[in-house]
């Protein structure tokens, strides 16, 4: 979103109109945002489209209860909103849209390299190699890249300068996470064997 423009005629406090009509207004005008944004909305974006009193939290709350049984919902990843179709309509949607196998699944081993990197960035390859015990190919980490996934990070310190590696906010969207402290506990993976 656009995060220095504002809109001079939009009237954000409706003080005109009755608390309950204004506080729907507002649902409508957060709604609209969600509806036309492809990546999470912060808090402070969607502050900008309602008034001084209103409290995003709660209208993002009443807005989800609107929403309650329709195909898609509100989540909250990376940072901000933003709607999602239910898990329980993508066989449909796949069938509409005849995606069939362009989207890739995910390897065990690719997921597990995205794991590494979410544990430990910025990390390079050779220190995923030193996790995996074997080299961790271009064509993989290219593949993560092209799909928003990673991305690269600071340059390590090391002689040569290598690249790093770092999750990006598509990862936390592609798996529903807030933030990476949204990340299931490592010992508690270490100890189950993971």
């Amino acid at each position: 979103m656009a995060k220095d423009r504002s809109e001079p005629d939009l009237d954000r406090e409706l003080a005109d109109l009755p608390p309950d009509l204004r506080w729907r207004d507002w649902m409508r005008r957060i709604e609209a945002v969600l509806f036309a944004s492809a990546a999470p909305v912060a808090r402070e974006d969607l502050a900008r489209v309602v008034g001084q009193g209103a409290s995003v939290d709660l209208l993002v709350a009443d807005l989800a209860a609107d929403l309650e049984g329709r195909a898609f919902e509100i989540v909250q990843v990376a940072g901000g909103w933003m709607f999602r179709t239910r898990t329980a309509y993508a066989p449909a949607i796949r069938a509409a849209a005849d995606v069939g196998d362009q989207v890739p699944a995910l390897s065990e081993f690719d997921v597990a390299v995205l794991a590494a990197i979410a544990y430990r960035q910025p990390i390079t390859r050779d220190g995923l190699k030193d996790i995996f015990g074997r080299e961790i190919s271009r064509d993989l980490i290219g593949r993560l890249h092209a799909r928003g996934l990673i991305g690269t990070g600071p340059r390590s310190p090391r002689r040569g300068a290598p690249y790093t590696f770092v999750t990006t906010e598509q990862f936390l969207v592609a798996f529903g996470l807030e933030s990476l402290g949204d990340l299931p506990d490592r010992e508690q993976m270490e100890d189950a064997g993971i």
